[in-house]
């Protein structure tokens, strides 16, 4: 069964887009079959796995109004052995026009479901921001990864897009849930971010993932040239660590089919 996850946090800055190719990219290495799918305007997953978001003929906007088949927009890496819908500022226009339609947060849905036998993981990047885009994510996911810094905001942001998650699995998507909590630019040398670390692991310890990303020059400097960390520098501590979080993801998912 394909595992649709959406990255998603109404936050900004906190390691959406990282997590998205970075995540991709490691379970691409574990040998599982992978799209990612960008849903952000900003389109930086696209150019974070060397695709140019200013070049590419056909874009997931066009696929999602139905100017396109998805077969057309699929661009495969070959060097990273993942595929990717390609994102960019023409999300913003489609998200417009998609207001105009009836079936509006199924779009994605429906563009993900002739092709997702072809996967094991779809990663959907999203916007930062509950609107449409993000919504079509949700409803077309099975699973939320939710990526967070350790800082008390954070907290309070949480709490508002679980809830947003609660609303879009009674009304859309019953199948819809919170896969995990990854703790991002996790620094255990301060104060604040093990005090949070620890209320996380009190209130969350079934979805918190044992896995955390440090603070990592290598993961900052790798999409700036197209490339996942694992690609940029295999053995710096952030590409380590989103291997660990892909071998994480499996375990979970296993689990959960087993039970």
């Amino acid at each position: 069964m394909t595992q649709i996850i959406a990255v998603a946090n109404q936050k900004g800055g906190v390691g959406k887009t990282t997590t998205s190719v970075n995540l991709a990219a490691s379970l691409a290495v574990i040998k599982r079959r992978v799209l990612i799918v960008d849903m952000d305007p900003q389109g930086n997953a696209t150019t974070g796995i060397g695709l140019d978001k200013h070049e590419m003929p056909v874009y997931l906007s066009d696929v999602l109004l139905g100017d396109a088949k998805v077969d057309e927009a699929i661009q495969t890496i070959p060097n990273m052995s993942v595929s990717g819908l390609a994102g960019g500022p023409d999300l913003t226009i489609a998200e417009l026009e998609m207001m105009k339609m009836g079936d509006r947060e199924y779009r994605l849905q429906k563009v993900l479901q002739s092709v997702k036998g072809n996967y094991d993981y779809i990663i959907i990047d999203c916007p930062p921001s509950l609107n449409m885009l993000t919504v079509n994510a949700l409803v077309a996911a099975n699973g939320v990864l939710i990526p967070m810094q350790c800082e008390y905001y954070a907290l309070e942001g949480l709490s508002a897009l679980i809830g947003s998650i609660e609303t879009i699995r009674s009304n859309s998507n019953p199948k819809l849930e919170v896969i995990g909590l990854l703790r991002t630019m996790y620094d255990p040398r301060n104060n604040l971010s093990r005090d949070v670390s620890n209320q996380l692991a009190q209130h969350f310890s079934d979805t918190l993932y044992n896995t955390s990303i440090p603070r990592n020059i290598r993961l900052a400097e790798a999409p700036s040239h197209g490339l996942p960390a694992l690609m940029y520098d295999k053995r710096s501590s952030g590409a380590l660590a989103y291997l660990a979080l892909a071998a994480e993801v499996i375990r979970k998912e296993s689990s959960r089919q087993a039970a």
